[in-house]
């Protein structure tokens, strides 16, 4: 499984001309799964997402989490950030979960993030979104666990 995370001052997803999600300053993440991955493999990644350390602390270094500084967290599901692009000019998708499998996996660690973080925003699977972000650093970072490459 894929997160692409954005650490940003605010971010929202619409679908439709309405928002479906929205957070301040926290993480978007962007999720991608992979062929082979698991809901344990969910699961990890929402953890270290949910403790990964890229907010300054006082003396302006990256060293609190997303649950120290009480952030919001946005999940969108993402199938792209799976394609395999290592060749040519057109990406393929064969790296992919189907999409029965990303929606499950997707969902899996949408609940599990709710489980364990106060503010959880979400996209919506399979639906042509609008992503708007503001961007803080910008600091963006690509996190993998699981089956994939």
């Amino acid at each position: 499984m894929i997160a692409l995370l954005q650490r940003v001052r605010a971010a929202r997803v619409e679908v439709d001309g309405a928002t479906v999600g929205e957070i301040g300053q926290g993480l978007l993440v962007l999720l991608g799964v992979e062929n082979g991955d698991t809901a344990g493999d969910a699961e990890r990644l929402i953890k270290r997402v949910l403790d990964y350390r890229v907010f300054a602390d006082d003396d302006g270094r990256m060293n609190c989490s997303l649950r120290e500084i009480g952030g919001g967290l946005l999940l969108v599901p993402q199938f792209t950030l799976a394609a395999d692009t290592r060749k040519g000019l057109r990406p393929g998708f064969s790296t992919a979960a189907p999409p029965e499998l990303g929606r499950e996996l997707f969902d899996h660690a949408l609940a599990f993030a709710r489980k364990h973080h106060v503010e959880v925003g979400q996209g919506r699977f399979g639906a042509d979104m609008q992503v708007t972000l503001t961007n803080d650093g910008p600091v963006t970072f690509w996190l993998q666990t699981g089956g994939g490459r």
